[in-house]
């Protein structure tokens, strides 16, 4: 299984993280702002665990999405430990 985690950065707008995470991750809004917070503050964090084909999918989606915003967020997925 691999968990997908998003990275922080100066740059993207709060809201565009929250939207994102409920979009692609299927969070209800309060869970996806505790999640946003959680990367703000730690750096990083996790948005779901999946099937390793099913992690780059979102990593994918959510680049794709955060490119045509024109936002930097970063994504990525890495095999749970």
């Amino acid at each position: 299984m691999y968990q997908v985690l998003m990275l922080n950065d100066d740059y993207t707008p709060m809201e565009f993280v929250v939207v994102v995470i409920q979009e692609f991750f299927g969070k209800d809004r309060e869970t996806a702002t505790q999640i946003m917070l959680k990367i703000h503050l730690d750096g990083r964090g996790v948005c779901g665990v999946y099937s390793k084909d099913v992690a780059q999918t979102k990593v994918d989606q959510v680049l794709d999405a955060a490119r045509k915003a024109g936002h930097p967020l970063q994504c990525v997925s890495e095999p749970l430990e």
